[in-house]
């Protein structure tokens, strides 16, 4: 579990932001100052630290300083209530993250937390990955005919420098594909930058994409690169691409077409040498014909074509796939019977790969059996399955009926209450509690979705605007 740690003297900051992270399901320390939380750092595994500038004893950017230089590897964020435009060129020039200004916006905690993350997350990966051509079957694991050919266009594609769009259901491994065709590359030593499109503010998506200059904005108290100039010499994944707003497109395509950015609040004309792959879950060809998505974009990066099969589409792959998931989980692998096989392949599988993991994980924590049946498999499946000793709770309501019984017997606004609470229950039950990915699954903002599930007490987070 990724663990983060919380540097505030302030006890009302320590414990809103603590909440809102354990809510996105991360370990979180907290320290009333810094000399405590340099202690923390010495015995815990941290990824990520907000920290505040005004404390006790040790002040916030001496503690960046001790901090770049003992634990490089630690992504920072400096946040203050009392903002200083010379302060924040400071604290990035010292290897800080970002600057957030109090009272911090909880889709911007969320964005920059998830960005941190993912930058440190790709700069290990690019260390410990780049160096090999990857083995596409341990990647993209299946004997059908489907994932064979899938792999060998991606063993051909890859070593081009052409735009793919990857395209497939939710949970089908499309960022798996593009990992692997970036590593089977020759900008294989370059980094590999993800933007997810769905996941991230159309407010805010202009600046993830091109980065901004100190003053373009509000918040923006220093400069910072954007994708676009991170992943040069490497590779730029747009994920969900099909979900970026018509302006963005446009922007998007002028750069693509002229392998040049400004920031937001620029002047300045930035040369940027990335290959571009996007991945969608929507036929782009409709979304074009609808006025929704700009056709001369589709046709630059619809390149190469590359459509990652569902699980329906692959005859004999999941029992191969759950089996190498059990492994990965170290747990005891039941034997299947033959009726546990027949469910596998006929099961729809409407979330695919992912559906897939969660069943694993469910087996490896719940079964104590020694074979299992269809009807167990199935059993397993639902939402508040029976079989096995152990059951692991995520939150309070999971596993409700999304649909009462008696929903047509009571008012309006009651059924409305009573089905958008057993709504919620379930979908943030279905992945695992963590807000940002069930605000993403269902369509809502994560800020609107943490005060829907206060409301309705299925989680317990702290305010959406948090003040010093």
């Amino acid at each position: 579990m990724t663990s983060i740690l919380i540097i505030d003297d302030e006890p009302g900051i320590r414990h809103t932001l603590g909440s809102i992270l354990e809510d996105e399901k991360y370990r979180v320390f907290t320290a009333e100052d810094a000399l405590a939380g340099i202690e923390i750092l010495g015995r815990e595994k941290i990824s990520l630290i907000f920290l505040d500038v005004l404390l006790p004893r040790l002040g916030g950017i001496e503690a960046l300083e001790r901090i770049k230089k003992n634990w490089p590897q630690i992504e920072t964020v400096v946040i203050s209530g009392h903002a200083n435009v010379d302060m924040a060129v400071r604290a990035v020039k010292l290897g800080a993250f970002d600057f957030l200004e109090k009272p911090l916006s909880l889709d911007k905690v969320l964005t920059v937390c998830r960005n941190a993350l993912t930058v440190q997350k790709l700069r290990k990966e690019n260390r410990e990955l780049k160096k090999n051509i990857p083995d596409l079957r341990k990647e993209l694991i299946g004997s059908s005919s489907a994932m064979e050919q899938v792999r060998a266009l991606i063993k051909q594609a890859a070593t081009s420098d052409a735009r793919i769009l990857i395209t497939g259901e939710n949970g089908t491994g499309k960022e798996l594909a593009a990992q692997a065709i970036h590593r089977g590359s020759a900008r294989a030593d370059g980094p590999f930058v993800e933007l997810n499109c769905a996941s991230i503010p159309d407010t805010l998506l202009e600046s993830e994409l091109f980065g901004h200059e100190r003053g373009a904005f509000t918040d923006a108290v220093a400069g910072r690169r954007g994708r676009f100039e991170l992943a040069a010499g490497g590779t730029l994944f747009l994920d969900e691409i099909g979900d970026m707003s018509l302006a963005a497109q446009s922007k998007v395509l002028r750069a693509i077409q002229e392998q040049q950015i400004e920031r937001l609040g620029g002047e300045k004309t930035i040369n940027v040498d990335v290959r571009i792959l996007a991945a969608t879950n929507r036929d782009l060809e409709k979304e074009c014909e609808a006025g929704r998505f700009r056709q001369d974009l589709f046709f630059r990066l619809n390149v190469i074509p590359i459509h990652m099969p569902s699980l329906r589409e692959r005859t004999g792959d999941v029992p191969l796939l759950l089996g190498t998931f059990l492994k990965e989980l170290g747990g005891k692998e039941p034997a299947f019977d033959e009726s546990a096989l027949e469910f596998l392949d006929s099961y729809p599988w409407p979330g695919n790969v992912r559906e897939l993991k969660n069943l694993a994980e469910r087996i490896a924590v719940m079964w104590t059996g020694e074979r299992i049946s269809g009807k167990d498999l199935s059993e397993l499946l639902q939402k508040n399955p029976g079989a096995g000793k152990k059951i692991q709770k995520n939150t309070e309501g999971a596993g409700q009926n999304p649909l009462p019984g008696d929903i047509l017997n009571l008012s309006y606004n009651k059924a409305k209450d009573l089905f958008e609470k057993s709504y919620l229950a379930y979908q943030i039950a279905r992945n695992n509690g963590v807000v940002s990915r069930t605000a993403e699954a269902i369509g809502m903002y994560p800020s609107n979705l943490h005060a829907k599930l206060r409301k309705y007490k299925i989680l317990h987070s702290g305010d959406e605007r948090m003040e010093r």
